[in-house]
């Protein structure tokens, strides 16, 4: 007699979960309204999340063309998906930030 109950495939969602080989160099970009807050946001939950960050060799910002909204990328060594996901919930919860990627 053959069992046909199946259980359910969690491959995917284990591979979905690991996409990326920690650690690894992640630009982190978040995109916003030009105020100077912003960046120390950026900063300051960078210190937090991913100490090894170095603004000096690792942040870039760009601003608009009329200088209403910035761009930035900073450049992480991510240690794991958590770290990623703690970074973008902060910056996300943010009113200066329009957009994290």
């Amino acid at each position: 007699m053959s069992d046909d109950t199946q259980t359910p495939d969690t491959s995917f969602k284990d591979k979905e979960e690991t996409l990326l080989t920690f650690p690894c160099e992640f630009p982190i970009k978040i995109m916003g309204k030009a105020h100077e807050d912003l960046k120390t946001l950026v900063l300051e939950t960078l210190a937090k999340h991913a100490p090894e960050f170095d603004e000096a060799v690792s942040l870039t910002i760009k601003e608009s063309k009329d200088a209403n909204y910035h761009a930035i990328t900073a450049v992480i060594q991510a240690q794991s998906k958590a770290q990623l996901d703690s970074i973008y919930e902060v910056l996300s919860a943010n009113d200066l930030v329009l957009m994290a990627l």
